[in-house]
């Protein structure tokens, strides 16, 4: 089993993962590169709700692996791409936990967008709810 070590060492830390009901989107100066109705909202202590996309609903043939990684106590090792879009790279916009800790494996090979520097991430309105 791999246990998390942030979670053992600061078991009030929170990381919460919750599904999303709704169909969220990423755009990135005017261009879509997300589009999924299977998005997982993660809230941590200490930082801004991030989104993680499946691979699939990604525009993956913009994103290109770069040698960046940072270690998370909590989700494991994150892996970045960089993202190209009108011409633009953005060094490292995204990432993924390709093995993540078992404490957060609904994360695995999913993808996120720094939307607080790159990208508009929306999350629709259900039906019947005023956008």
């Amino acid at each position: 089993m791999s246990r998390a070590p942030g979670h053992q060492k600061w078991p009030q830390h929170e990381v919460r993962e919750t599904r999303v009901p709704q169909r969220v989107t990423v755009d990135i100066s005017g261009q879509l590169v997300a589009d999924s109705a299977d998005v997982i909202r993660v809230e941590e202590d200490g930082s801004p709700p991030r989104y993680y996309f499946p691979r699939a609903d990604v525009r993956m043939d913009q994103l290109e692996r770069t040698a960046t990684s940072s270690e998370c106590p909590f989700k494991g090792t994150a892996h970045y791409f960089s993202l190209r879009v009108h011409g633009r790279v953005l060094n490292d916009a995204v990432w993924t936990y390709e093995d993540p800790y078992d404490e957060h494996r609904g994360l695995q090979e999913r993808l996120a967008f720094y939307d607080d520097k790159y990208a508009d991430i929306h999350v629709m309105p259900q039906d019947g709810e005023q956008p």
